[in-house]
């Protein structure tokens, strides 16, 4: 078992190490057509294992990648404007499926979808937003980093002193582990902010931005919480395993999904709209 763990603890490092250039090429080359076509699939692989978990039916599963598809076109037609209409008719369709097929369907597969909806796909929605802002190539990686500096923080912070168990639901997380996730990304983002204000001029206040590191180290903390919840309700281990050592794609960008909506908030607060 030990040497189980081991051997994935190095999966999900050497995962890292390849992943990491590939997300930053795309990032920094890429464009807002291409970020939105990535988050649409991403959105897609990431709704489906969900929708495995919580063994929905088949037939009703193509509403939630309609909406993921969506994302594709964010730049292209007024997603946000319309949205209260599109979760208009998503949920009229969805009743018109129970009313069609005589309750083949249930009022729970219908909160499954819907919630699905609006937990991965709204807030992936949010990603390729940041990103279309004014210097979004740099500012995209203050997702990442929060969630990634969270994560690895909260890692060898509670390897090294953790001593008090934060919650059942991660019983591995401790209370020390979880301080540490939100020190240590709030320091890399007035790092990365240093380097942004110097290089490129965009001028982030650094109190701001250290009140905002707290916060969404937080938000990635209860991210990752909220996903172990999921996890346990249904009762596996992994949301899938296309990323070797990591799991599914939730498993991975669990933390990521709730940064991106407060990120997106915060900044364009910050810079005025």
């Amino acid at each position: 078992m030990e040497e189980t763990n081991k051997n994935k603890k190095k999966l999900r490092i050497l995962t890292g190490i390849i992943g990491f250039p590939i997300v930053a090429l795309i990032l920094i080359f890429g464009n807002v057509y291409i970020i939105d076509i990535l988050m649409a699939g991403v959105a897609i692989l990431t709704l489906n294992e969900y929708y495995n978990a919580f063994q929905i039916k088949l037939r009703i599963r193509y509403i939630g990648y309609m909406a993921c598809m969506l994302i594709a076109l964010i730049h292209i037609l007024p997603i946000i404007q319309i949205l209260p209409i599109i979760l208009a008719i998503t949920i009229a369709i969805l009743f018109l499926d129970i009313i069609l097929t005589n309750m083949k369907s249930s009022f729970n597969d219908i909160v499954l979808i819907l919630f699905g909806i609006c937990y991965i796909t709204l807030f992936i929605g949010f990603i390729p937003l940041i990103y279309g802002l004014n210097n979004g190539k740099f500012l995209i990686w203050y997702i990442f980093f929060s969630a990634w500096g969270t994560d690895t923080f909260a890692y060898f912070t509670g390897m090294k002193f953790g001593k008090h168990r934060f919650t059942q639901i991660s019983p591995k997380k401790t209370i020390e582990g979880c301080v540490g996730g939100i020190v240590g990304s709030t320091l890399v983002l007035l790092i990365y902010t240093a380097i942004l204000n110097k290089n490129v001029g965009i001028n982030l206040n650094y109190i701001y931005i250290s009140i905002i590191g707290v916060v969404l180290s937080v938000l990635s903390q209860i991210g990752d919480l909220s996903a172990s919840t999921i996890k346990r309700t249904v009762q596996i281990k992994d949301f899938g395993n296309i990323i070797p050592g990591h799991g599914g794609m939730l498993d991975r960008i669990d933390s990521i999904l709730f940064i991106a909506p407060f990120t997106y908030l915060f900044l364009t607060i910050m810079l005025g709209g």
